[in-house]
């Protein structure tokens, strides 16, 4: 992601920062429902990556997901709560309604990318991150923990650190973990938009692959234990 001119760098920090009204989760995800008795809900937490930005809602790698947990025969339901311009400290206090509201299986939490575009201190972000962690926990959930990395704008010392950030919390907590969620995407411009950030709809496909090698074990050990549970029964 070298290529990010420096100049403008603070221009898309602020575009970033600002949260877009239009990619909010849409209504009917805004309010939640618990999910049936036979299904299994999984919660998609996190920021403009996620969040359909610059796109219709079902070109978004979350609506391909969607398609393609519709052909398995374990019932998912997906609860996209990801917004534009999200930061870690934002999405904290914003989690445990979430939680409470989707009760999900499964949550990939995808954010910290708007805290390291602002600069903020990795440190901070590592804090909110394990709160939000802890809170997942609570609530019997499984993570995925999607990881970021940033243009090298604010100098090698900090990118380092805020990239360590995601693959120590994966080690410590032995997370399902994805390095780098715009793997093979970020320095392609067919796949981005112009602002040099955000993936256009033709990465789309890509970041669902880059999800799915992680994703998909999550998804079987649930439908396994829900398999148990009714043995049991």
């Amino acid at each position: 992601m070298s290529r990010f001119p420096l100049l403008v760098f603070g221009y898309l920090a602020l575009l970033l920062s600002l949260p877009l009204a239009a990619n909010s989760p849409p209504a009917e995800n805004s309010a939640h429902k618990a999910p049936e008795d036979d299904t299994h809900g999984l919660l998609v937490f996190g920021d403009s990556l996620s969040a359909a930005w610059g796109m219709s809602e079902d070109e978004s790698w979350v609506a391909l997901l969607e398609d393609r947990l519709e052909a398995r025969d374990g019932h998912w339901r997906v609860h996209n709560a990801s917004i534009s311009g999200e930061t870690t400290a934002g999405g904290r206090q914003r989690l445990p309604d979430e939680l409470e509201r989707v009760e999900p299986d499964v949550v990939i939490l995808e954010l910290g990318g708007n805290d390291g575009l602002r600069g903020l201190a990795p440190a901070a972000m590592r804090e909110n991150l394990e709160a939000m962690l802890d809170a997942i926990d609570a609530a019997g959930a499984k993570t995925l923990l999607l990881g970021i990395r940033i243009p090298p704008n604010y100098g090698p010392q900090y990118t380092d650190r805020f990239e360590a950030v995601f693959r120590d919390l994966a080690e410590e907590r032995e997370l399902a973990f994805e390095p780098f969620f715009l793997d093979g995407i970020a320095d392609d411009e067919v796949m981005m938009h112009d602002d040099g950030i955000h993936p256009s709809a033709e990465a789309q496909p890509q970041l669902l692959e880059n999800v799915w090698p992680e994703l998909e074990p999550l998804l079987e050990q649930v439908e396994a234990r829900e398999t148990l549970n009714g043995n049991r029964d």
